[in-house]
């Protein structure tokens, strides 16, 4: 029985320090924070502007086109950087699937462009 409390001897006093500690910082910011509240920090704010009364108010398509654009520079990092590194060792056709991946990314690129998203007023 004391081997295995042993081995797990590290886990558990990794576990009691992490909470410990995530309390006392929780604690120390409900101790030292300022609390100086005013309407304009108690308003909803959402999207880049104001809330309103209806939410089936219409919003400029502008806000969906740049989350698109995150998306694709978001995957294209993600797939990138592993692929990058196995690039030595990779075959021919894992090659061409990666350029038909980018030109993909690319088209969506483009179609971003062309509706204007890069340009905000």
């Amino acid at each position: 029985m004391t081997a295995l409390m042993s081995d797990y001897a590290p886990i558990l006093i990794f576990l009691a320090l992490a909470i410990g500690l995530g309390l006392v910082l929780i604690l120390a910011a409900l101790v030292v924070a300022v609390k100086n509240p005013d309407p304009e920090k108690l308003s909803a704010y959402e999207c880049g502007f104001n809330a309103f009364d209806d939410a089936r108010m219409k919003f400029d398509v502008r806000f969906y086109l740049v989350s698109i654009l995150f998306i694709i520079f978001d995957l294209e990092i993600a797939f990138l950087f592993p692929w990058a590194v196995a690039f030595p060792g990779l075959s021919d056709l894992a090659f061409w699937s990666m350029m038909v991946f980018l030109g993909v990314l690319t088209i969506g690129f483009a179609y971003e462009w062309k509706k204007g998203a890069l340009e905000w007023e």
